[in-house]
């Protein structure tokens, strides 16, 4: 009986159909990867739709390697019903322990791909990493960080951690940009001028509103005020291309205009 088993299973697992079905899964890769490029080019083209063509790549992909890799095994090694009842249920609790974390991700994947807490193109924080989910796939999630790291962390991980999306699927996003001013200026001329200088970015989208708040904070024994200007970023790709320019012609405007900053020590403190 053991030599029947072993004769089916060195029947089952030939060099040639190894080899074959390596071919098949490197082909599998290769299709991926030539999805991907012409996903980014359409990105370029159609950039309002940005993040829906990158979405369903991501879920194209996902699916491809899945559907593609078990079609390949079957077809290569078309396995009977009689090497499937013999073998199947240790082989299953053998890859079981030693798959048991990648199936986990997988299912994981699945999840993630259809609860959607984020998606393709969001800009998340997860621990302590910030930047935009770069994709979904089989095994882990691929996060960019604005300072161009990629973070790759497992798909099991997202079901029991906190992740916080800024845009959940949308292609704008709220940037909060902060000024401090002196306790004794006009807030009324500080808030006319930091909004004219956000509807006049470029970057800036005008069909959701601009909000701008003022919060007393204690500093280093004394009072300065806070100013949070929100306004929601045209692309989530241009976030630090907003909350730059807004910096820099809102110091500008402010310091044209006489109105006073804190001591830049109080501010370090």
């Amino acid at each position: 009986m053991e030599t029947d088993i072993g004769n089916m299973v060195f029947t089952f697992f030939k060099v040639d159909k190894i080899f074959l079905f390596i071919f098949l899964v490197g082909l599998i890769v290769l299709f991926i990867r030539l999805v991907n490029l012409w996903s980014e080019k359409f990105q370029e083209k159609l950039s309002g739709r940005r993040l829906l063509i990158l979405q369903i790549t991501t879920v194209f992909s996902f699916a491809t390697y899945l559907i593609g890799t078990l079609g390949a095994f079957y077809f290569v090694f078309r396995p009977s019903k009689e090497l499937l009842l013999t073998v199947g249920g240790s082989a299953a609790v053998a890859f079981g322990f030693a798959l048991k974390d990648l199936v986990g991700s997988v299912i994981a994947g699945f999840i993630l791909l259809f609860d959607r807490p984020f998606q393709v193109g969001d800009r998340v924080t997860y621990a302590d990493s910030y930047g935009e989910i770069k994709s979904i796939g089989l095994r882990s999630v691929k996060l960019q960080t604005l300072n161009d790291d990629t973070v790759t962390i497992p798909n099991s991980k997202f079901l029991t951690d906190i992740v916080a999306s800024g845009n959940s699927g949308a292609l704008d996003m709220m940037i909060v940009t902060p000024f401090y001013i002196s306790i004794h200026e006009d807030l009324d001329q500080v808030k006319q001028l930091l909004h004219e200088v956000v509807i006049t970015s470029r970057f800036v989208f005008l069909e959701k509103p601009v909000t701008i708040t003022f919060e007393e904070t204690p500093i280093s024994n004394d009072f300065v005020i806070k100013v949070n200007v929100k306004a929601y970023v045209l692309d989530v790709k241009f976030e630090k291309s907003l909350l730059t320019d807004i910096t820099i012609r809102g110091s500008k405007i402010l310091r044209e205009n006489g109105v006073k900053r804190p001591n830049s020590t109080l501010i370090k403190a």
